[in-house]
């Protein structure tokens, strides 16, 4: 089961200090794509922190470039790195759940933002960054991990105007919808796209096609998509001919 997979990782890296996707393999009989999976999750919980071919301890305090990180975390990293530069100082900003926009708001600290968000990540992530305005919505605890849904998260956000949202998803068809595997964190997201004056839909390699039961939007109800060079190239030419920005990183 997924939480006695998740404590075996951890109790593994609590004894060795890192593992690879090999190597945890092996020892819980699952495959190595079955893995990578958990890592995300346990490093979206900062209990971890993935590198190239498995992951080290959150606490791990050695430098971790780049070129440490797999091929999947190099990507979001890549496009969490470009979206930091599209957002201008003094700007409000909605941040979604995930683990790019986690990692944009790594890059978002010692600005000067009002950063507004559902995810306890980024509340990690922001709460004693002294530069930036942090803005927690209320909600219940979401069936992700970290997240605020509900009734109340989407009253809140009612109340909000943003200058940019940035959106993630776990998949976007060919025909152009984006969606997620999570029916509450669907409503969150379309709604926060609504409050803002821009947005911006982030999306690894892996969200074409990706999967997911739950509309989001269209891409082109987005205003810029920062995605990589193997992004689906019929989709997203498609998108940027009704005016969509298309950003490849």
């Amino acid at each position: 089961m997924t939480h006695q997979r998740e404590a075996a990782i951890l109790e593994r890296l609590e004894a060795v200090g890192s593992v690879t996707v090999d190597e945890l393999s092996r020892l819980l009989d699952v495959s190595g794509t079955t893995i990578r999976r958990d890592l995300e999750r346990l490093e979206l919980n900062a209990r971890l922190r993935r590198v190239h071919g498995g992951a080290t301890l959150a606490r791990h305090t050695e430098p971790v470039t780049v070129q440490d990180l797999d091929a999947d975390t190099r990507e979001k990293e890549a496009i969490a790195r470009a979206t930091a530069g599209m957002i201008r100082d003094s700007e409000v900003v909605l941040l979604d759940i995930g683990i790019t926009t986690l990692r944009l708001a790594r890059h978002l600290r010692g600005r000067s933002l009002t950063v507004i968000t559902n995810s306890l990540a980024v509340l990690d992530t922001l709460r004693d960054d002294d530069a930036i305005s942090l803005v927690v919505l209320g909600g219940l605890v979401g069936s992700k991990p970290r997240t605020l849904v509900g009734p109340l998260t989407e009253e809140a956000l009612a109340q909000v105007r943003a200058d940019v949202a940035v959106i993630s998803s776990t998949g976007i068809e060919p025909d152009g919808a984006v969606v997620t595997d999570l029916t509450q964190e669907a409503s969150i997201k379309g709604r926060m796209r609504q409050a803002a004056d821009r947005s911006i839909l982030v999306a690894n390699t892996s969200k074409f096609p990706g999967s997911g039961s739950y509309r989001i939007a269209s891409l082109i109800d987005f205003d810029t998509i920062v995605t990589t060079r193997a992004g689906d190239a019929e989709t997203l030419d498609a998108a940027a001919l009704a005016g969509v920005g298309i950003v490849r990183v």
